[in-house]
């Protein structure tokens, strides 16, 4: 613990060393996103923006990302491929198979009700990398600011990624993120578990913390 958004648009979180990804705030990567850094964290920041960027080009292109991905991974391209989106809109989208019809029924529910509720949009891409329409989302689920994209792909070991827009980022702290993909995107849950189990879990996680007051200790467990 990756749709290239535009530097105000979004941060992006990805397993396992922070979970944790910033677009807006800019670092030098393969998608021209920079992240105010300095020094010692400006040179790390890079070379694990470097490394990760096949987990999000290849799952959204999302850009930047921490995470323990080979740096040889990051040669590989985004995917771009709309013909996999589905024909009418949705706020989940399975192409890897990992849900139930009742499952993607119960999901889109709960997230017609946390938009409802607080104004975040949560959205839910399941794929198998290389096999997704990437890019393509970022128009078909108009992405923006109050946008939260979760990426379910086993391909890197962690299951959960997920790109977060900047208003989701001033009420959630950016810790939520890792601790979620940690303790539900382990490979030793979704193995155990299933895919399935790891992808419900994190969205009703999602829904508790997005339903917290904001304060200083909003979030601080992940149920």
């Amino acid at each position: 613990m990756a749709i290239l958004f535009t530097p105000s648009q979004c941060r992006t979180f990805s397993p396992p060393v922070s979970n944790y990804h910033v677009l807006g705030e800019t670092i030098s990567s393969p998608y021209s996103v920079k992240l105010k850094t300095s020094g010692a964290e400006s040179w790390s920041s890079r070379l694990r923006s470097k490394s990760l960027s096949l987990a999000f080009s290849g799952a959204l292109a999302l850009g930047l990302s921490l995470s323990g991905v080979g740096i040889a991974e990051a040669a590989k391209v985004g995917v771009n491929k709309p013909e996999l989106l589905p024909k009418e809109f949705t706020s989940v989208i399975d192409v890897a198979g990992f849900l139930s019809d009742g499952q993607e029924k119960r999901i889109a529910e709960e997230i017609e009700d946390i938009e409802k509720d607080t104004g975040f949009k949560l959205r839910v891409l399941a794929q198998n990398y290389p096999v997704t329409p990437g890019l393509a989302v970022k128009d078909f689920w108009q992405v923006d600011d109050s946008t939260i994209v979760f990426v379910a792909d086993p391909t890197f070991g962690n299951i959960l990624n997920f790109n977060v827009g900047a208003t989701v980022d001033l009420d959630i702290p950016r810790s939520f993120w890792s601790r979620l993909a940690g303790k539900y995107g382990n490979m030793f849950y979704w193995k155990e578990k299933g895919e399935d189990a790891s992808i419900e879990a994190a969205v009703m996680a999602i829904s508790s913390c997005l339903r917290e007051p904001v304060g200083a200790n909003n979030c601080a467990e992940v149920y």
